[in-house]
């Protein structure tokens, strides 16, 4: 079978799948008809502490169960979820909001994306895809076609530089150094809510207690370093010797120039610089003042600052947007930045959307103990083959499984939140190594490593429409076929990087 017909074979399949919240819905009606039939069965599962603890699937069908639909539905199953997660979410997009909408990170990107020798240009363009990430589109709406600007602009093949690009913002997805971004709340206090859903103790592997929006800070940090050396490596050995012989060409309405930083965005930029200094300055003076550790009277050390950080992290991205804004002209008044965090949340609309349905699925999951009984029989059927006694072998396969799944089913979240709560305690079930941390890093490796290489992810029609300028009969398959050596020296080499932080008891994150 030719590649051309194996990509047209996964579009169609592609095609069928219905949307998350169409999913969601559907298995929400599901559980309700499977408690109907298996209402009142019981079974018994070992708790983490080793006892053993019976469980009851509920028939929802019942007066009692069908008022605990209508009665937490709303408050309890979505706004209240994992602790508010969704309000959560929404305020880390206030930040990140003003910085985007001023021009800050847009100006960032292409003030270093310019001022780079052409040698460390595919590494740099790695990197900045994958710190653009704390920007939602801004990589790939910014970043991508800049990079071919700046290909065109040194004489090379604006592909290569675009696929570099692409490469960071897409493959590289979950890494970051910056601490508790928008993945990492949504996959840290989704996992804890996972894990407590069936008792699972939420602690790292090495049996420490970890902060769900930090808990992987250490190893997406060196997995940062990581992917930005093997990305432009893969540019400079893979795509480079492919590309840079290749015609392109370069349309009348593209401007090499286009996307030059002005003098008054590199004024603004120093003002942001001061803005950042003012926030940091303020972040400790509250980390070593009123939000500072101490020990309560029963003994336990509690962590104010740490236990806020989203609002720290808010407030360091809010603080220099609101510079930048002010500087370059685009906030003229306090309202100006009030639409500027507006418009930010109002891009999370499917988000909110899709939490609703997915939210109360899984606490109706949770309710009836169908979560519980899908966690026992997968537990059952992994010892029964022996896979126990392999953490390793769990890792990797749970990663080729959530890959495999990402070529066909788009969305962090949407993904996340069918496979985590069936996945998390499963897994810690059958070998107590694999901690919610460990299989919500197996899950980050998985579901970035495969974006670039499916035709379904949001953007690939985007970047192949950028691609398509400087190439008009540049296709799908070209597009899959130039990306195929980053996803899989991705994969393998982040796999290989969190087996080493495990056997060498390496902390995540804290």
């Amino acid at each position: 079978m030719r590649k051309k017909d194996k990509i047209g074979i996964i579009e169609k399949l592609g095609q069928k799948i219905p949307d998350p919240v169409i999913i969601f819905i559907l298995l929400y009606i599901l559980v309700l008809v499977v408690t109907g039939i298996f209402g009142g069965n019981t079974f018994s599962m070992t708790s983490a502490d080793g006892t053993s603890v019976s469980y009851e699937i509920k028939n929802m069908f019942t007066a009692e169960n069908i008022r605990w639909i209508f009665s937490n539905a709303i408050l309890d199953n979505w706004l209240g979820y994992a602790g508010g997660i969704v309000g959560t979410i929404l305020i880390v997009m206030f930040g990140i909001g003003i910085a985007e909408e001023s021009g800050l990170l847009s100006a960032l990107i292409r003030r270093i994306g310019t001022n780079i020798s052409d040698k460390l240009l595919p590494f740099v363009l790695v990197f900045l895809g994958i710190m653009s990430n704390i920007a939602t589109d801004a990589g790939y709406l910014i970043l991508i076609p800049l990079a071919g600007l700046l290909y065109v602009g040194i004489g090379k093949n604006p592909l290569i530089g675009m696929a570099a690009a692409f490469a960071g913002v897409s493959a590289g997805f979950s890494a970051n150094l910056i601490p508790a971004t928008v993945v990492d709340v949504i996959i840290g206090t989704n996992a804890e809510a996972f894990a407590s859903s069936q008792n699972i103790p939420f602690v790292s592997y090495l049996g420490k207690a970890i902060n769900p929006m930090t808990m992987h800070y250490y190893f997406m940090l060196a997995s940062t370093v990581m992917l930005v050396i093997i990305g432009g490596f893969v540019t400079i050995k893979f795509v480079k010797p492919k590309f840079e012989k290749q015609k392109y060409i370069i349309p009348s309405d593209i401007n090499v120039s286009e996307f030059a930083v002005s003098d008054k965005e590199k004024r603004a930029l120093w003002w942001s610089g001061a803005g950042l200094l003012t926030a940091l300055a303020a972040a400790a003076l509250l980390g070593f003042g009123p939000l500072s550790s101490y020990v309560d009277e029963t003994g336990k050390t509690v962590t104010p600052f740490l236990d806020n950080i989203i609002l720290i992290i808010t407030f360091i991205f809010f603080v220099p947007g609101m510079f930048y804004g002010y500087a370059v002209g685009k906030f003229r008044k306090l309202s100006d930045m009030v639409g500027a965090m507006s418009k930010q949340i109002g891009t999370m609309g499917y988000a909110i959307v899709l939490t609703f349905f997915s939210y109360n699925f899984l606490s109706l999951l949770t309710y009836t103990n169908l979560g519980t009984y899908i966690t026992y029989i997968g537990a059952m059927g992994l010892q029964t083959v022996g896979a126990s006694n392999s953490p390793i072998l769990l890792i990797i396969g749970f990663i080729l499984i959530t890959g495999f799944i990402n070529l066909f089913v788009g969305g962090l979240s949407s993904k996340w939140m069918l496979l985590g709560p069936i996945f998390v305690p499963m897994l810690y079930h059958v070998n107590s190594s694999m901690t919610p941390d460990v299989v919500a890093a197996a899950y980050r490796i998985a579901d970035s490593s495969t974006n670039i290489i499916t035709p379904l992810m949001t953007y690939a029609g985007v970047v192949l429409m950028y691609m398509r300028k400087y190439k008009p009969e540049f296709t799908a398959g070209n597009l899959i076929s130039m990306m195929i050596p980053y996803s899989v020296i991705f994969m393998v080499s982040w796999t290989l990087l969190l087996m080493a932080f495990i056997l060498f008891k390496i902390p995540l994150g804290f």
